[in-house]
């Protein structure tokens, strides 16, 4: 690690570490009642409940899996005493920001008005290379539905991304583009059609 962390190599090559992780298992949060988790994560995420059990840390909540719909999986602990807080979180360092889950870019336009039907408010940001509505959940937690703009294969993603970096930092752009994405995909040989998305503002203040 260098003084200067910005100068640290952006990659998808495998670091010279101890350990190699293979991949995201599941991300466990504390949640409020189970009533109001099943009804925001099955009912209007779509997740199916796919485990209900003991909390075997603590035998008086329970645990709660649902599967985000690649078989990774997002797991609540919650208690029936436990009220939901749909007021926004205080973040400060180790909090989580945001979850972000995948949805399919043909049925944007259903899942905005998905949203709209069941009274969940949204935003909607054009990111560069990915497309996203933010919304939150029963406990104020902050979650993106994003679309790539492009198809990207799961194993080669992290190639597309640090090879899109490199592309942006050499056209001394602010952030990554779809056109940085586009030019990555052809680099590396993937091919894949642009998809078909609403022009919306980046958000960032950097347009």
């Amino acid at each position: 690690m260098s003084d200067d962390p910005s100068t640290e190599p952006v990659t998808a090559d495998r670091p010279d570490s101890p350990i190699h992780v293979t991949g995201t298992d599941h991300i466990t949060l504390i949640g409020s009642n189970e009533e109001e988790t099943i009804e925001f994560y099955r009912d209007v995420l779509g997740m199916p409940l796919v485990l209900r059990q003991p909390n075997l840390d603590d035998p008086d909540s329970t645990h709660l899996f649902f599967d985000t719909g690649d078989g990774r999986i997002i797991t609540f602990f919650v208690r029936d005493d436990r009220q939901s807080n749909p007021q926004p979180h205080r973040h400060r360092a180790g909090s989580v920001h945001h979850l972000s889950f995948s949805i399919d870019p043909e049925r944007f336009g259903e899942v905005k008005q998905a949203l709209n039907d069941v009274g969940r408010g949204y935003n909607e940001f054009d990111r560069g290379i990915f497309h996203s509505l933010y919304t939150q959940d029963h406990n104020g937690m902050v979650i993106e539905l994003s679309t790539d703009k492009y198809d990207i294969p799961n194993d080669r993603r992290g190639e597309v991304l640090a090879t899109a970096q490199r592309l942006r930092v050499e056209d001394g752009s602010d952030f990554a583009e779809e056109e940085h994405l586009a030019a990555a995909l052809d680099e590396l040989g993937i091919d894949s059609d642009p998809v078909e998305l609403p022009d919306a503002p980046t958000g960032s203040g950097v347009e």
